[in-house]
């Protein structure tokens, strides 16, 4: 419930405010399992994300976002947990495993799971090599994927920064669900998961138009997670 109190309030301000747009919102199925995968520019793509789908957007979201001391942390506790986020361990290995299989129970209650498949917020504004763990969720899963892609987010709001550039619009674009039905049954297959991530950040990279690196985004202490990977831990 608190998810929606916080889209009918906090997102009618932001609409009014920053002016938000989108495209390709219908390409999001209406009913059953969803992963939304995204690119990651900037804090305020948790925002503008979700903002103008009509599904709940559960995303697995960095551990420190619930455990912060003092009052500001318990603030952002009350938010991440109150709007259904689930709180991930970084620390790579069995920590993603468990993270995965958390993705996989949303999944499996049929709800629309967001995922950042770079696994951290790009420095550089450029579209980073994919971590696999998007694409062991939709072979186990067995979820189409829809690929998104945030527009103006990394000058909007640059990391680090609390001060929006208002001459800026954040907008979104969601692109047609792609379907792996081809390769299910091959989740343990290296070769298999790494074409199909790299069949998603094509994806995001047409959408996004962001000039494309392969190599992994570095992370930061303060940067967010939203990959379920073992590389992670490599």
């Amino acid at each position: 419930m608190f998810y929606w109190v916080v889209k009918y309030t906090l997102g009618i301000a932001l609409k009014v405010v920053f002016r938000p747009w989108s495209r390709g919102r219908r390409n999001l199925p209406r009913r059953g399992p969803v992963i939304l995968a995204s690119n990651h520019l900037s804090f305020a793509d948790h925002f503008f994300g979700p903002l103008p789908l009509p599904r709940m957007v559960v995303f697995l979201a960095k551990a420190e976002y619930f455990t912060r001391p003092g009052f500001m942390g318990l603030v952002s506790k009350a938010f991440f947990s109150g709007t259904g986020q689930i709180p991930i361990d970084r620390t790579g290995g069995e920590a993603s495993e468990r993270a995965l299989r958390s993705g996989l129970r949303v999944l499996a209650q049929g709800k629309v799971l967001g995922i950042y498949p770079e696994g951290t917020r790009s420095r550089d504004g450029k579209l980073h090599k994919g971590r696999t763990g998007v694409a062991r969720l939709a072979l186990e899963s067995r979820a189409p994927v829809v690929p998104c892609a945030m527009i103006n987010t990394f000058e909007f709001l640059p990391s680090g920064s609390f001060r929006p550039d208002f001459r800026l619009r954040p907008g979104v674009i969601f692109g047609e669900p792609l379907d792996f039905s081809r390769y299910f049954g091959k989740e343990t297959d290296r070769v298999v998961l790494r074409a199909v991530t790299d069949e998603i950040m094509e994806a995001i990279h047409k959408l996004s138009g962001q000039e494309y690196v392969d190599v992994y985004a570095k992370k930061g202490a303060t940067e967010d997670n939203g990959s379920t990977d073992d590389e992670t831990s490599k």
